[in-house]
């Protein structure tokens, strides 16, 4: 990754809405594209990695593996390796990454209400997922 410049005028901006601004500090977070995709994905149970590529199949591994990465290091996702080959590797969300499952339920909730072509599909989706 490249390095941000600390004394950026964008970079100031940013700290001031951090400072002040919650959600902010939320979308700091989760936000981007496929977070809160993998998050949600998570609330269902811990998965291996071969799952989570499976469930968010339109994301590549590259972006996932990065994506994964920025989950863990902010604290929301752990990752459990288990010493064996071929590697074991399993995602579950922290106790903070727990927390979330209001915020993400909302978020597809809305999503099955509001959307018109395909609120009966994510209605069905969503029983498999803990309300």
């Amino acid at each position: 990754m490249t390095a941000i410049k600390e004394s950026s005028v964008i970079q100031a901006n940013k700290q001031q809405a951090y400072q002040h601004c919650p959600v902010t500090y939320v979308m700091e977070k989760i936000g981007g594209y496929w977070k809160p995709i993998i998050l949600f994905q998570l609330l269902s149970g811990p998965k291996r990695y071969g799952e989570l590529r499976r469930a968010v199949s339109a994301i590549t591994e590259k972006v996932l593996i990065q994506q994964l990465k920025q989950l863990e290091t902010d604290g929301l996702v752990n990752r459990k390796a288990e010493p064996v080959v071929p590697p074991h590797v399993t995602y579950s969300l922290t106790k903070s990454g727990r927390a979330l499952r209001d915020v993400l339920w909302a978020m597809a909730n809305w999503a099955a209400t509001d959307s018109k072509e395909s609120g009966k599909i994510f209605r069905k989706n969503m029983k498999d997922f803990p309300g």
